[in-house]
C-alpha cells in the first residue's frame, strides 16, 4: 500500500505518509484499515502527500472524493478532532481542498479538515488544536 502510517498514542495522532502512485483504492483502503480501529477514535490525523509522484484519478468531477468524504465522515468518533493534509503539489492541494469542502458539508463529520503546503504549518495547526481542547 502506498500509504504508510503510524499511530502516536501519546499525541493522540495518526501520521500517514503517501508515496509513489496514489489511487483512490489506496486511500479507501487506508481509511478502512485505520479508522475502523476503536483505539484511534477521536485522534487527530495528518496525511503527508509530499512523496506522491502521481495521483491517479478514476474519473473527473470529484464524485470519488465526495464518496471518500462521506465514508470518512461516517467513521468519525463523537469527539471533535483535526485532520491536516500536507500537499505542496498544486493537484494534490486542490484535491485536498475539494475533499475538505465535501467533508465539512457532511453533517456526520466531527473532524476539522485543512490543507497545507508545508509540514511545519500542518503540525503547528494540529498542536494549536490540542491546546484548545
Amino acid at each position: 500500500m502506498p500509504i504508510d502510517y503510524k499511530i502516536d498514542p501519546a499525541r493522540r495522532r495518526v501520521v500517514a505518509i503517501a508515496h509513489g502512485t496514489l489511487t483512490d483504492a489506496d486511500v479507501f483502503d487506508y481509511q478502512r484499515a485505520v479508522w475502523s480501529r476503536a483505539d484511534v477514535a477521536g485522534f487527530d490525523e495528518i496525511v503527508d502527500m509530499r512523496a506522491v509522484k502521481i495521483v491517479e484519478l478514476p474519473r473527473p468531477g470529484g464524485e470519488r472524493l465526495r464518496e471518500l468524504a462521506a465514508t470518512s465522515a461516517s467513521m468519525d468518533a463523537q469527539a471533535s478532532s483535526r485532520f491536516a493534509i500536507v500537499a505542496p503539489d498544486d493537484l494534490a492541494f486542490g484535491l485536498g481542498r475539494m475533499y475538505a469542502t465535501y467533508r465539512d458539508g457532511d453533517a456526520r463529520s466531527t473532524k476539522e479538515v485543512r490543507v497545507f503546503r508545508t509540514m511545519e504549518e500542518a503540525v503547528a495547526w494540529l498542536d494549536e488544536g490540542k491546546a484548545g481542547r
